[in-house]
C-alpha cells in the first residue's frame, strides 16, 4: 500500500475547491454538466460517510453570463454587481442539483475579517460543525458582493486552505483547470513533467509557479502552493487535480498516483 493510500484511509472530512474555470464555459456561463457531476461524486462520498465542505468559485462568472458580459469587469461595483447576481443563481442550481442526489446545502459567506475576528471565528466554526452533523453540505464563497479589499481575502484557493483548517479536514483536494504543478509551465513546455509528490512547500516550489489564472479565475498556482503550505501548516494533506477527470474525488479518496500530493507531514 502506497503512503497517499494509506494517509487517504483515515480521511473522514475533506475540503473540495472548485474554481471558476472549471465550474463555467470560456463565455462565463455555467457549466451545468459539470456542477451536476461534482454534484453526484460529493453526494456518493457522503453517502460513504465522508463529511464535504465545498468551496465554489463561480458567482461573478455565473454573474457576468446572466448579465451578458463577456468580459471581467474591471470596476469594483460591477464586479459586485455581478457577484450578487451571480450568486443567487449558482447557489439556486447547486441546492436543486444536490437535492436530486437527497443532499441538503446551507451557504457560507466569509471575509478575511471573519477569519481575523475571534468571536466571528468561533461563531463560524459552531455553524459549520452544526451543519456537517446535521448531514448538510455547506457551500463557502467570499461575500464578493459587498467585500472590500481591505478585508477581501482574494482567492479561493487561500480561503479553502482557511476554511480547512478552521473545520479541522483531513483533506483539501483544488479542483483546478490543469492536472498538478509541473516542473515548468506545460502550456509553453511540451516536456514539462507533473510532480507527483512535494513534501514541503519551500522557494524551490515557489518558483516553480507561473503564470496567472484563466479569463474568470484570480489564482494561479502561486495561490495553490500558498493553500497547501496553510493546511500542511496545520497538519493537514492537500492535492491538485484535474477537476474534468472522470469520478476524480473518488479517484483522490482511493489514493491513486493523480496529481500533486502535498504531504501532511510537514
Amino acid at each position: 500500500m502506497s503512503e497517499r493510500q494509506e494517509y487517504m484511509k483515515n480521511v473522514k472530512r475533506i475540503v473540495v475547491k472548485v474554481g471558476s474555470s472549471t465550474l463555467t464555459y470560456s463565455n462565463g456561463r455555467l457549466n451545468l454538466k459539470c456542477i451536476d457531476n461534482l454534484a453526484w461524486q460529493i453526494a456518493d462520498l457522503h453517502n460513504r460517510g465522508i463529511e464535504v465542505v465545498l468551496v465554489s468559485s463561480g458567482a461573478i462568472a455565473a454573474g457576468m453570463g446572466k448579465l451578458g458580459i463577456n468580459t471581467k469587469p474591471k470596476s469594483i461595483p460591477k464586479k459586485q454587481a455581478c457577484a450578487a447576481v451571480g450568486q443567487v443563481a449558482l447557489m439556486h442550481m447547486y441546492d436543486k442539483i444536490f437535492g436530486e442526489y437527497g443532499k441538503s446545502t446551507a451557504q457560507i459567506l466569509i471575509t478575511r475579517e471573519d477569519m481575523n475576528h475571534k468571536d466571528r471565528l468561533i461563531n463560524a466554526k459552531n455553524t459549520f460543525n452544526a451543519l456537517i452533523k446535521d448531514g448538510v453540505i455547506p457551500i463557502v464563497n467570499e461575500n464578493d458582493a459587498i467585500v472590500t479589499e481591505e478585508i477581501k481575502i482574494g482567492d479561493n484557493d487561500t480561503l479553502s486552505a482557511y476554511v480547512s483548517n478552521l473545520v479541522q479536514a483531513q483533506l483539501l483536494i483544488l479542483l483546478s483547470d490543469i492536472d498538478g504543478l509541473y516542473d515548468s509551465n506545460p502550456n509553453t513546455n511540451e516536456n514539462a513533467k507533473l510532480i507527483e509528490y512535494i513534501q514541503k512547500v519551500n522557494d524551490d516550489v515557489y518558483r516553480l509557479a507561473d503564470g496567472e489564472g484563466s479569463k474568470f479565475g484570480t489564482g494561479g498556482m502561486f495561490t495553490k502552493l500558498k493553500a497547501a503550505e496553510i493546511v500542511n501548516l496545520n497538519g493537514a494533506a492537500m492535492v491538485i487535480v484535474n477537476g474534468a477527470t472522470k469520478n476524480i474525488l473518488e479517484s483522490v479518496i482511493q489514493g491513486e498516483n493523480i496529481g500533486t500530493f502535498f504531504d501532511s507531514k510537514y
